[in-house]
């Protein structure tokens, strides 16, 4: 059987992280939660990358922008695929999100 896609889903809202789990576990994804930046960093110190990150802009400590820029700059997850999923919809946020190493954008809420 082949592996499970991994997407790693990193918000500091719980609902949000839930109702993401929900819908990409239903679509035989392998799900990884992460609360803020930095557990999403010790989280891809630890085990095998995931394929997908989404990633929230606006969190505690550092921010979604410091986080993907962190994981741009570590040659291990050159290729992971970076999503910001965020509230902020300013046409800036999303230059800002793909100026710090994103691949694309999303903005809350989310069908």
């Amino acid at each position: 059987m082949a592996e499970k896609i991994r997407v790693m889903v990193v918000d500091d809202e719980p609902d949000i992280v839930k109702i993401v789990q929900i819908s990409l576990e239903l679509a035989n994804y392998e799900i990884i939660e992460a609360y803020s930046g930095e557990e999403c960093l010790e989280k891809l110190e630890k085990d095998r990358p995931p394929e997908l990150i989404l990633l929230d802009i606006m969190m505690p400590g550092i921010s979604g922008y410091e986080t993907c820029e962190k994981i741009r700059g570590n040659d291990k997850y050159k290729d992971v695929k970076i999503v910001m999923l965020t509230a902020k919809g300013q046409k800036g946020d999303a230059e800002e999100g793909l100026k710090a190493g994103a691949d694309d954008y999303i903005i809350k809420p989310f069908d």
